[in-house]
Formats: structure tokens, C-alpha cells, sequence
């Protein structure tokens, strides 16, 4: 995967340190955090970013398709790299968010109909909560 600096050039974004960093954050930590999270892992390296900064960074991350965001819960926006189309798990009892493969075949929709992006999520058990439910 090319650099952070060199995504942003290719997509016509400035490549300011602060827009450098929230990428490079989404790139190595694939967590699917949310705006306050890259703002609390990146708050103690640049003292000058605000949330407003983070926020309308990711939105002009989106609007490139550089990041994509992730809505499973209404109250929550979660933000992703967006590499190849993969869909998510979250398991309700922990909380955790996974990344599976989709698989290939092609989407069934109406002729003339073209997809530009396809969401998948999963809601249920992860293995852990599963097997705690079952030795319960």
C-alpha cells in the first residue's frame, strides 16, 4: 500500500502533517474508530487538532473514497480505510467489529442498475461471547 502522503497527491489533497496523520492512524490501526478516537490517539502528537479538523478531514477522505464510513449503530459513525469491498461483523454482547471478505459473485439488482458501493453488516455472537454463552 503506497504511503499516506503520496494517496492524498493522488487524489488532489493537500498533504497537510495533520491530514498525513489521520490517515496514516486509519491505516495502522485498523479498529474502525470514530472521530474522537483519532482525536485522542493523535491529540498529545499535534496539540493543535480539534475534532473539527478530524471530522472534516475524514469527510473529505470520504468524498475521495480514500476512507469510508461505517453506520451498524445509529448513534455511531466508525471510519475504515476503504481497500477492497469487505463487510463487517459486530457482535452485540462485546462490541467487537470484524472485517470478513464478501464473497464474489456479483449483486443481484434491477438491468441498468449500476453498483458503486456495497455494505454488508453482520450483527450477532463473536467466537469468545459464543463460547461463554455456551459455558455459562
Amino acid at each position: 500500500m503506497k504511503n499516506a502522503s503520496a494517496i492524498l497527491l493522488d487524489n488532489g489533497i493537500k498533504p497537510s502533517y495533520q491530514r498525513i496523520r489521520i490517515l496514516e492512524y486509519l491505516m495502522t490501526h485498523r479498529t474502525h474508530p470514530t472521530v474522537a478516537e483519532v482525536y485522542n490517539a493523535l491529540i498529545d502528537e499535534i496539540p493543535t487538532l480539534s475534532k473539527t479538523t478530524v471530522y472534516n478531514t475524514l469527510k473529505l477522505l470520504i468524498d475521495h473514497e480514500i476512507v469510508s464510513e461505517i453506520l451498524i449503530e445509529e448513534k455511531e459513525v466508525l471510519y475504515d480505510v476503504a481497500e477492497e469491498d469487505h463487510g463487517h461483523f459486530k457482535c452485540v454482547s462485546c462490541g467487537a467489529l470484524v472485517d470478513f471478505d464478501l464473497i464474489d459473485a456479483p449483486p443481484s439488482v434491477p438491468e441498468g442498475f449500476v453498483v458503486q458501493s456495497v455494505h454488508i453488516y453482520y450483527k450477532g455472537l463473536c467466537d469468545k461471547c459464543r463460547e461463554k454463552q455456551n459455558n455459562a
